[in-house]
């Protein structure tokens, strides 16, 4: 019996958990999974890991991170595969009040209103850090905390730690205790494609590659989980 093994970032991680189990029953092949950050430092992002030995035959993650482990070698050329995209949006807890987002200035004073917010500190959470926050000019009294991954900042959010969520639609919609204001505004925008790809000195890449095949296809319950998790279908 064939064994690969993946590594996915958050993205993409709640459609692939619903559809992995038809790909390793109509396959055969055992899939084990690990998770890690698109971009970012530290040990909990899937450069780090590769970079430091894990083995792994797939990964799953932004194409901005995509790109990175392509300069550092890690990835066979020609075998990546767009699956979704994800626009950023944000959140609240549960029950809280669900302030205007849909303008620059709407979206501002949410944040001013919120003081703590908290992101991934992957693709989103740097943009957010990077782009967002210095456009719309912010008084120091807003706080961004970046937590590693899109699953602890939501925790951070039920927990009291921040006010306001912001990150990748697909992170934010499936999860319990938060409810969603909706999409950032079209200026603000950034759409991530979650893509996968063939790590390079995969010990499985037949397998790897049928995996790859099976999550972009068009098949109709593919498709539907996409767009449960708040997603598209990547075009190209």
């Amino acid at each position: 019996m064939t064994t690969i093994k993946v590594i996915i970032s958050g993205g993409f991680a709640a459609v692939y958990r619903e559809v992995l189990p038809e790909f390793e029953r109509s396959t055969g092949i055992t899939v084990e999974t690990g998770s890690g950050a698109s971009e970012g430092i530290g040990p909990k992002t899937i450069r780090h890991q590769l970079a430091h030995g894990t083995e792994a035959d797939v990964v799953i993650l932004s194409r901005e991170g995509l790109r990175t482990l392509i300069e550092d070698g890690r990835i066979r050329p020609g075998s990546d595969a767009g699956l979704a995209t994800a626009p950023l949006a944000a959140a609240v807890r549960a029950g809280d009040r669900k302030p205007d987002i849909s303008s620059d200035a709407a979206l501002t004073k949410a944040l001013i209103d919120a003081g703590q917010v908290v992101a991934p500190s992957s693709t989103s959470g740097q943009y957010v850090r990077d782009k967002i926050f210095p456009k719309l000019n912010l008084p120091d009294t807003v706080r961004l905390t970046l937590e590693a991954r899109g699953t602890e900042a939501a925790e951070a959010l039920r927990a009291g730690k921040a006010n306001l969520s912001i990150g990748p639609t697909s992170e934010l919609v499936q999860e319990t205790g938060v409810e969603l204001l909706g999409l950032l505004p079209a200026d603000l925008q950034l759409v991530q494609t979650f893509t996968a790809a063939i790590v390079s000195d995969a010990r499985a890449p037949e397998a790897a590659r049928r995996l790859i095949d099976f999550l972009s296809s068009d098949s109709d319950r593919l498709r539907a989980a996409i767009k449960r998790a708040g997603m598209e279908p990547a075009r190209g």
